[in-house]
């Protein structure tokens, strides 16, 4: 979120400054999909098309059951330039956003450097930074906390936070893809959990499953396996190249703005993983920021837009949350006899093309 905003205020003529405690980033997949909506947004920078070159265009889901399609949902018509899900690995899409904030200005991003305080005067607000070889008092005319579901900067503040946890918990990873599924996303509704199963740059593919716990000893091999029991395809643990378990939660900031100070991304809302729409929201969060941040340095009163702000990402993060509880829902293990009745409904509400639109529309974040 702090590299796409820099890149939009920088590309305005501001003078920015990120300040990112990892020395380096991610080498971690995490994160994959990338509505349309966020897209549109990217491309404000200039970096959409790159995104797309890199990444699988995922134009079509699927959900099956007792190994029968049950539902279909296309993308077509969701966006003129951009009507699929773009999947690409987040650390793939955070090297693109760092390389084109830094062809911007190279000076922008300062890695190895951890905020450990900061004091808002009304006028300007001061960061005290800490850095490998320094510490310095940073002072700017306003500051935004995009550094996550652990945010200091929230911390700082004395924004409290709503959270709520919830009962589900996943195993997920990469591997070779020995599937003829290509570019479509499918998810498999088993009696014992969901599975989902994404396209991934490279010839590879995402197995997610649900499971009743958090294992202690997890491996590819269990979730292969797991795999081959609910859905009767094997996938070779030897190929694995991510894997990780993962409960879920949700959070969000009773406010955006404190003073000179805004909250975005997952500083400002955490939502579950499972949908994908953490990632893209914070990036929304950032486009609609933008371009007040540059009417206020510019001198203009922003207070009526930044309480529009403020209402709208909060709107849009309760939204999202909602979603994803719909969407977990809809993973749960499902007793014999209900199974059988939610798989009738979904395959006769599948025929229905307005009912269709709406799930893609919904799924895609519009």
């Amino acid at each position: 979120m702090g590299l796409y905003l820099a890149s939009l205020l920088v590309s305005q003529g501001l003078a920015v400054r990120v300040f990112e405690q990892r020395p380096s980033r991610s080498p971690f997949s995490r994160a994959i999909g990338i509505h349309p909506p966020a897209l549109e947004a990217l491309d404000r920078i200039g970096v959409a098309s790159r995104l797309v070159a890199s990444g699988v265009q995922i134009r079509h889901g699927v959900a099956i059951g007792n190994g029968k399609p049950l539902a279909g949902m296309s993308f077509d018509g969701l966006s003129g330039r951009f009507p699929f899900v773009l999947s690409l690995p987040q650390e793939q899409t955070e090297e693109i956003l760092e390389r084109r904030l830094r062809e911007l200005d190279p000076d922008a991003l300062q890695r190895g450097s951890t905020v450990t305080g900061m004091h808002d005067d009304g006028r300007t607000v001061t960061l005290d930074v800490a850095s490998a070889s320094a510490s310095s008092a940073q002072t700017s005319v306003l500051a935004v906390a995009a550094d996550g579901v652990r945010s200091s900067m929230r911390d700082f503040l004395g924004v409290p936070s709503r959270l709520k946890t919830y009962p589900d918990t996943y195993l997920m990873g990469d591997f070779k893809d020995s599937t003829e599924f290509g570019s479509d996303a499918v998810l498999f509704l088993a009696p014992k959990g969901i599975v989902e199963s994404f396209p991934l740059p490279g010839s590879l593919r995402r197995w997610v499953a649900r499971m009743p716990g958090l294992p202690p000893q997890a491996g590819a091999l269990m979730l292969a396996d797991l795999v081959c029991e609910r859905t009767g395809i094997r996938i070779d643990p030897e190929t694995n190249s991510m894997l990780s378990t993962f409960g879920v939660r949700s959070r969000r900031a009773v406010r955006l703005i404190h003073g000179r100070t805004a909250l975005i991304g997952d500083a400002a809302h955490e939502v579950s993983p499972i949908g994908g729409q953490g990632m893209n929201l914070g990036w929304l969060d950032a486009a609609a920021l933008a371009p007040i941040i540059v009417a206020a340095i510019r001198g203009q009163p922003v207070a009526t837009e930044l309480r529009a702000y403020e209402s709208s990402r909060l709107r849009a993060s309760a939204k999202a949350m909602r979603q994803a509880e719909i969407n977990m829902a809809l993973g749960r293990p499902v007793p014999p006899l209900l199974l059988a009745a939610r798989n009738r409904m979904l395959s006769s509400l599948a025929g229905i093309p307005t009912v269709n639109a709406w799930v893609a529309r919904r799924f895609t974040m519009h």
